[in-house]
C-alpha cells in the first residue's frame, strides 16, 4: 500500500474564486498554501480571510513544475478544484464543445503530472452525462487513482440551498468517498435560519450599518410585481397587467421561478450569480418587496458573517460581488469535502501505524 509522505497536509485550490472552498478547508484545520484563478478581482476576498497566497494564474498556462513547487516538500497533497461549469449546466444554451471545458481536461492533465496525494473535485450533477467527465475519471484511474463521485443535495450536508453538486474524490492511497449526509430533513437548514436576524431594507436601500446588506432597486412596474406575489409564489400570481409578454406565450410558461419569492421555513434555491434580481430566478425576499441583498445571498451561500468581500472604504460593485458569492462553493460543502479528506488520511495512518507494528 503506498502511503502519504508526511503527517502535514498542504491543500492548493484550483479556481478558487474568493475562497469559498478554502474556507471550509481552514475552518476544518488544513493548511492551504495557494488559491489559483484567472481573475483578480479575487484577491482580496482570497487573501484577507483565509490567509493564504492567492495567484492569478490561467490554469490552462499552468505548468505541472509551477505547481509541484507551490507544496512544501514533505507534506501530503491535496488538490482541489471546481473548474467553470457553464458548459454543463442545465441554464446552458451552448452548442458543441466550448473554450472551459478545455480547463477540466487541463486539471486532469496537471493531477497526472503533478501526482497529488487526494483530489477533490466538484461541480454541476449534468457533467456525468458529458464524454469529458468520463475521459476526466479515466485519465485518473489511470495512473492508479482510486477515484469516487456522488451528488450531494445541499439541504442534507447543512446548506440552505435546494442545490445538488457532483462531488469527485481520489485517492493514490486506497478508497476514499464522501461522507454520508449529515441533516435529516427535520433539520434542513431554512432561509429563516440564515437571513431573518437581518434588518428590514427597502429595494435599492443599504443598510447603514452593513454596506454588504444591500438590494438592487426596483422599477415601478417591478415593485408592483414583487408587492402582487407571495411568499412561495411567482409570476403566474399576479394579474394579467402585469405579465410579461413572454409569459403569455406557451413556451414562457415553463420558467415558473422567475419574479419568484422564496419560503421562510424552506431552504433557498440554488444562489446563482444573477440571484440579486427578481426575474432571474426565486430570488425574492418572503416578505420584504424586493430580491435578496448581496448579504443574504453571502450567508445563503454559508459565508459567515465576518467574511470581508471588499477592502476598507471600497465602494460595493453589485455586479462583481454578486457574480463572486454566486460562483463561490458554499463553505459548508467545503468543510464536507475536507472531513471526508481528513477521515480518509486518518484512515491511512491508522492503517500504516498497524503496519509498523506487526513489522
Amino acid at each position: 500500500m503506498l502511503k502519504p509522505k508526511h503527517d502535514s497536509v498542504a491543500v492548493v485550490d484550483l479556481f478558487c474564486g474568493v475562497g469559498g472552498m478554502t474556507h471550509g478547508f481552514i475552518k476544518e484545520g488544513f493548511h492551504v498554501v495557494a488559491g489559483i484563478d484567472v481573475d483578480p478581482t479575487c484577491e482580496h476576498a482570497f487573501e484577507a480571510n483565509n490567509g493564504a497566497k492567492f495567484l492569478e494564474r490561467d490554469v490552462r498556462k499552468l505548468t505541472a513544475h509551477d505547481l509541484a513547487a507551490l507544496y512544501p516538500s514533505e507534506a501530503t497533497r491535496v488538490l482541489v478544484g471546481c473548474a467553470p461549469c457553464q458548459p454543463f449546466s442545465a441554464y446552458s444554451q451552448l452548442k458543441g464543445k466550448d473554450e472551459k471545458w478545455k480547463l477540466l481536461r487541463r486539471f486532469a492533465r496537471l493531477i497526472k503530472d503533478v501526482r497529488p496525494d487526494v483530489v477533490s473535485m466538484e461541480n454541476v450533477p449534468r457533467l456525468v452525462h458529458h464524454a469529458i467527465f468520463d475521459d476526466f475519471v479515466e485519465a485518473l484511474e489511470d495512473v492508479g487513482y482510486h477515484v469516487s463521485h456522488t451528488f450531494a443535495r445541499g439541504p442534507e450536508y447543512g446548506i440552505p440551498q435546494l442545490r445538488t453538486r457532483l462531488v469527485l474524490l481520489a485517492s493514490l492511497h486506497g478508497p476514499i468517498e464522501l461522507l454520508p449526509p449529515t441533516h435529516r430533513p427535520s433539520r434542513w437548514r431554512t432561509v429563516r435560519d440564515l437571513i431573518a436576524c437581518l434588518p428590514a431594507i427597502a429595494a435599492g436601500e443599504v443598510c447603514p450599518t452593513d454596506p454588504l446588506h444591500q438590494t438592487r432597486g426596483l422599477s415601478p412596474r417591478n415593485l408592483s410585481r414583487i408587492m402582487k406575489t407571495p411568499a412561495g409564489g411567482d409570476w403566474r400570481d399576479w394579474t394579467s397587467d402585469l405579465l410579461l409578454e413572454c409569459h403569455k406565450r406557451e413556451s414562457g410558461k415553463t420558467f415558473r421561478s422567475v419574479y419568484g419569492r422564496m419560503l421562510w421555513d424552506q431552504p433557498a434555491p440554488t444562489i446563482t450569480t444573477q440571484c440579486i434580481g427578481i426575474g432571474n430566478g426565486r430570488f425574492g425576499h418572503p416578505d420584504q418587496d424586493r430580491a435578496i441583498s448581496l448579504r443574504e445571498a453571502a450567508l445563503l451561500q454559508t459565508f459567515p458573517r465576518s467574511y470581508q468581500f471588499l477592502k476598507r472604504g471600497e465602494k460595493v460593485n453589485q455586479e462583481a460581488i454578486s457574480r463572486h458569492i454566486g460562483n463561490a462553493v458554499p463553505v459548508r460543502l467545503g468543510r464536507i469535502i475536507a472531513r471526508s479528506i481528513r477521515l480518509h488520511l486518518e484512515r491511512l495512518r491508522a492503517q500504516n501505524k498497524e503496519l509498523r507494528a506487526h513489522d
